[in-house]
């Protein structure tokens, strides 16, 4: 089940969504659309907070508190049902199609009397959307765009919403009576940025008690089948979950094969074929006689095979059985190596928390340094002066070591603008210990534009990291149309970094551009991009994407004791 924070948030977003897409006062729904993102960075769970508890949290005012109140006493709130009444379904799910968000979707309906995602491509198709304001010929080719992807996730959901459940699941069933062993395995195992289906592997002499364990969730909607040793469940997430019991000597094989992926699972079975053997989830066998071999653990069974044992990042059939076999095997980063944080924000912008609240919980991270990069003046949004930014410097000059030796970076996240200059002039960008650069605007600009902006920003002495390149939102915005290889050499010639960006939102480098990076000799920086403190936990999945990416340590700059990072970035200015 969802965090309660989290559930709040999708609901109070969802109110403000449904308010514009009504005709509702677009500054309440943008008070409302704050509250969400308040209460779901709020690091205390909400069901601790009476209504006067909950006004203390920034944007959260007695109306939303109200309503907050009213969902965590009933598991409703009254005018959100109302004005889901008042629309028609097919409506909220145009407002998923990535371009598409609430104004659009009411100005299609009021309009064309557009309802359904099916009328809105056939709308797009027939040039129809041309003459309403706002939109043309390139509006519709993204909305087409949009519609693919929506469909092409096929009910995936994000890591961390797969993440979330699968732990809970395990939890409940290794608490069963007899359940020896439980994890998850399947694409969620191999860190994919994106879930299907969640499959989980448990232990056990008796299933019974454990296959229970799982239909009793109140999170589950339906049971789809049950049996011995397979239980198939959906849940409240829309996610299926696969329970399998396997006997306690069969652990190994069955998490090979559970793990996946198929193509991994095809190379291995060659090899076993190859060598006289027969390799399936329940161990490995002579192909003759049909003696078993092995089949306790996975090190047993790819040592069997001859191979050293292949993490599960890597098992995407890219050269890892290969890499086995030699020895070749890189050392994977881990998020223990990690000893920094270089990309983070505050309440000063976007941020939810303060400055120290951020440190804090940094430190209680383990983290040796941190640098806080709240974004800078050309996103007028955020309303960043240089008086701010100044006197943020001075805060965070005083603040450094204050908790646990925490050293503290002052930064900024600058914004990349169409022709690829960044916001300040040099002299004042001298001033800060590390800049981040980041595309926040003109995502539809051509190839060549794309390009050159990020190539230029590169070639700027004073841009030592390039923030979610791409700038893709997993299932809302597809990457930017750009020359990755030409950027690439652009950073290794210049020795500006790569972001790996770790919210589960965006992901951003994914694995296969990381791969591609780095066969130029590329450095990357896994940053949690934190607008909140349990934003700080995100960096798993970052590591994760880096690992699917074959990165070791000493390609992650931020693995770098402060000294070693702080001379890179020297050399760039």
């Amino acid at each position: 089940m969802a965090r309660l924070n989290d559930q709040v948030a999708a609901l109070l977003q969802e109110y403000a969504d449904l308010l514009l897409l009504t005709g509702g006062d677009a500054y309440r729904a943008r008070a409302y659309e704050k509250a969400a993102r308040a209460v779901g960075g709020h690091p205390d769970d909400l069901a601790a907070l009476d209504a006067k508890g909950l006004q203390q949290i920034p944007g959260v005012g007695k109306s939303t508190a109200e309503k907050i109140t009213e969902y965590l006493a009933t598991g409703r709130v009254a005018k959100l049902e109302q004005l889901r009444a008042e629309i028609p379904a097919g409506l909220r799910e145009i407002m998923a199609v990535p371009t598409i968000g609430p104004k659009k979707a009411a100005l299609l309906h009021r309009e064309l009397g557009i309802s359904t995602v099916d009328e809105l491509r056939a709308a797009a198709e027939t040039d129809r959307l041309n003459d309403l304001p706002g939109l043309g010929a390139r509006t519709a080719e993204n909305i087409r765009h949009g519609i693919d992807q929506l469909r092409a996730g096929g009910g995936r959901v994000l890591i961390s919403t797969a993440t979330e459940l699968a732990e809970e699941i395990v939890a409940a069933v290794s608490a069963a009576p007899g359940c020896e062993r439980c994890g998850h395995a399947g694409s969620l195992r191999r860190m994919r940025e994106t879930i299907g289906d969640v499959d989980v592997l448990a232990v056990a002499e008796d299933s019974a008690p454990l296959m229970a364990a799982l239909t009793d969730l109140p999170q589950v909607t339906e049971v789809i089948a049950t049996g011995t040793t397979k239980t198939s469940v959906r849940t409240t997430a829309g996610l299926q979950v696969d329970l399998r019991v396997v006997p306690p000597g069969d652990w190994g094989a069955a998490l090979v094969y559970f793990t996946g992926s198929k193509a991994h699972n095809i190379a291995l079975r060659a090899r076993a074929v190859r060598a006289g053997l027969k390799l399936s989830e329940y161990g490995l066998f002579e192909a003759d006689g049909g003696r078993k071999i092995v089949s306790a653990t996975e090190e047993e069974v790819y040592e069997a095979l001859g191979l050293s044992w292949i993490p599960p990042t890597l098992r995407e059939d890219r050269g890892e059985t290969d890499a086995a076999l030699a020895g070749e095997l890189p050392d994977l980063v881990q998020e223990s190596d990690i000893c920094g944080d270089l990309h983070t924000h505050t309440d000063l912008t976007d941020g939810l928390a303060p400055l120290e609240a951020m440190l804090a919980a940094a430190a209680d991270r383990s983290l040796a340094y941190v640098a806080v990069t709240d974004h800078a003046p050309d996103l007028a949004m955020q309303r960043m002066t240089d008086a701010k930014m100044l006197a943020q410097r001075e805060q965070a000059r005083a603040l450094d070591r204050r908790y646990r030796g925490l050293r503290v970076l002052h930064g900024t996240e600058l914004n990349i603008d169409r022709d690829g200059n960044v916001d300040w002039l040099p002299e004042f960008l001298a001033g800060f210990d590390l800049c981040v650069a980041s595309i926040h605007s003109h995502f539809t600009a051509d190839r060549d534009t794309q390009t050159r902006r990020l190539i230029r920003a590169c070639e700027n002495p004073y841009v030592h990291v390039i923030g979610h390149p791409t700038t893709r939102l997993l299932g809302r915005r597809p990457p930017i149309d750009v020359d990755l290889e030409a950027v690439y050499e652009a950073c290794a010639r210049t020795g500006t970094v790569l972001e790996i960006n770790a919210s589960p939102e965006r992901l951003d480098l994914g694995d296969q551009d990381i791969l591609a990076a780095r066969r130029h000799g590329v450095r990357f920086a896994v940053d949690t991009d934190a607008h909140a403190v349990p934003h700080l936990a995100n960096l798993r999945y970052g590591i994760g994407t880096a690992q699917r990416g074959w990165l070791t340590a000493d390609e992650v700059v931020n693995t770098w004791p402060l000294q070693k990072l702080r001379r890179y970035l020297k050399k760039k200015s």
